[in-house]
C-alpha cells in the first residue's frame, strides 16, 4: 500500500471506520473512498457490486457492521446475522471479483468460545460454544473471517482479519438499545448525574471481567498490518489487561463525577465471564496499545459532552 494507493473504508462514520480515516490521514493516505449508508446500501448485493466495478478500489478495510450490548444481541439476533452476514458477502466477493489487492475484515472478540482458555490465543476459535446472547453476531463475524481464509486457500488472495477486544472512543453508540457496556456507562451515568438521581442500577452482579481498548490504537495496529501482515489466521488486537465490569463501573463514575449509589439488577445476565485476548501475535508486529484506560475514558466522555451540545 502506497500513498496514492486507492482505498475504501466500509463504515467510515462508525467509530472504527473514522479512527482508520483519521489513521489513514496521519500517515498521508489521501486517496480515500466513502460512502454513507443512504448513498450505498452494503446489503444490496447489485449496488455493491455496481460501486467496486466502478471505482476499483485496491485495499479495503471492512469495518462497518451492525453492532450492539446484550439487549440488542438478544432481542434482535436474526437482525444481527443477516445484516453482518450480508454486508460482509457482499463486500468481500465484490473485492474480490474486481481484482482488489488487499482487504482487512474487522470482527470481534465475540467469535471465541464462551469458556475458552484465558488468555484466548487465535487457535480457540471453534472448539467450543459460543456465548448464547451474542451468538449470531459471532456467527456472522467468524463467517467472515472464514470466506477471506477460504479465498487466500483457494484463490490465492491477501485478505486478513483482525479481531479486536471490547472498544471505545470518539464516534462511539450511545443509544439506550444499542451500545455497548462503556458508552452506556458514560450515557447512563452523565445523565443521573445532571438530573442528580439518587441511584444507578447495572446489570448483573459486577463480576465479569472484560479488556478495552482505545479505538485510536486498534486503528493504528489496523493500517499496520495492511501495510506488513499477511496470513489466514486472524490477529488479536487487546492491551492483554482485563478489569471487572464492577470496578470499570466505579471508574466510569468518578470521571463523570457521579456522586450517587451503584446498585446490581442481579436477574440480569452477566455475559461471558471472562474476556481476555492473548495479543503477542500483534505485538511481534511492532505494535502494543498505549492509551491507559482512565485516559481513554476521560478522552470519550468529554467526546460524549461535546456531541450534546
Amino acid at each position: 500500500m502506497n500513498k496514492e494507493s486507492k482505498i475504501y473504508v466500509a463504515g467510515h462514520r462508525g467509530m472504527v471506520g473514522s479512527a482508520i480515516v483519521r489513521r489513514l490521514r496521519a500517515l498521508g493516505y489521501d486517496n480515500i473512498l466513502f460512502r454513507t449508508h443512504a448513498e450505498l446500501d452494503l446489503c444490496n448485493q447489485r449496488d455493491v457490486d455496481a460501486f467496486f466495478k466502478e471505482h476499483k478500489p485496491e485495499y479495503v478495510f471492512l469495518a462497518a457492521a451492525k453492532v450492539g450490548g446484550i439487549m440488542a444481541n438478544s432481542a434482535h439476533p436474526a437482525d444481527f446475522m443477516y445484516e453482518n452476514m450480508m454486508l460482509e458477502m457482499n463486500v468481500i466477493n465484490a473485492a474480490f471479483m474486481n481484482g482488489c489487492k488487499k482487504l482487512e475484515f474487522l470482527g470481534s472478540s465475540c467469535i471465541y468460545p464462551k469458556m475458552a482458555p484465558q488468555p484466548m490465543k487465535e487457535d480457540v476459535l471453534l472448539t467450543s460454544a459460543l456465548e448464547p446472547t451474542n451468538e449470531a453476531y459471532a456467527l456472522a463475524k467468524i463467517s467472515g473471517l472464514k470466506y477471506c481464509e477460504y479465498l487466500n486457500k483457494q484463490y490465492g488472495t491477501d485478505y486478513i482479519s483482525v479481531m479486536p477486544t471490547n472498544l471505545y472512543g470518539p464516534g462511539d453508540n450511545y443509544d439506550p438499545e444499542n451500545s455497548h457496556v462503556l458508552p452506556a456507562l458514560i450515557r447512563r451515568f452523565h445523565k443521573a448525574k445532571v438530573s442528580d438521581a439518587p441511584s444507578v442500577t447495572c446489570w448483573g452482579d459486577g463480576s465479569p471481567l472484560r479488556e478495552f481498548l482505545y479505538v485510536d490504537d486498534l486503528a493504528e495496529l489496523c493500517v499496520l498490518m495492511m501495510e506488513k501482515y499477511s496470513g489466514n489466521e486472524t490477529v488479536n488486537a487487546g492491551t492483554g489487561k482485563e478489569i471487572t465490569i464492577k470496578d470499570l463501573t466505579e471508574l466510569v463514575a468518578d470521571i463523570v463525577g457521579y456522586k450517587g449509589d451503584i446498585l446490581w439488577d442481579t436477574s440480569k445476565p452477566n455475559g461471558t465471564p471472562r474476556k481476555l485476548l492473548d495479543v503477542s501475535k500483534a505485538e511481534s508486529l511492532g505494535w502494543k496499545g498505549s492509551t491507559a484506560l482512565r485516559e481513554g475514558i476521560e478522552k470519550t466522555y468529554r467526546d460524549y459532552v461535546n456531541s450534546l451540545s
